[in-house]
């Protein structure tokens, strides 16, 4: 019948405010995932080709965009 999206929940230590897309200087390759703003680093990253896979990043999360 029909499959239900299971939702994880959002990592330790971030929040909703954390969620960043970043662009690549070389290529321009996006990214999306949570900034950790005292490494400045992007954390649970995923590869960003359009906004459909900016929208399954926040499903993923069970987050309303």
């Amino acid at each position: 019948m029909f499959k239900r999206k299971k939702t994880e929940s959002i990592p330790d230590g971030f929040c909703v405010s954390d969620i960043r897309i970043e662009s690549s200087i070389c290529n321009g390759e996006k990214t999306i995932g949570f900034y950790d703003e005292g490494k400045k680093k992007l954390y649970y990253s995923e590869l960003v080709r359009n906004d459909e896979d900016i929208e399954a990043f926040y499903n993923k999360y069970g987050i309303k965009r």
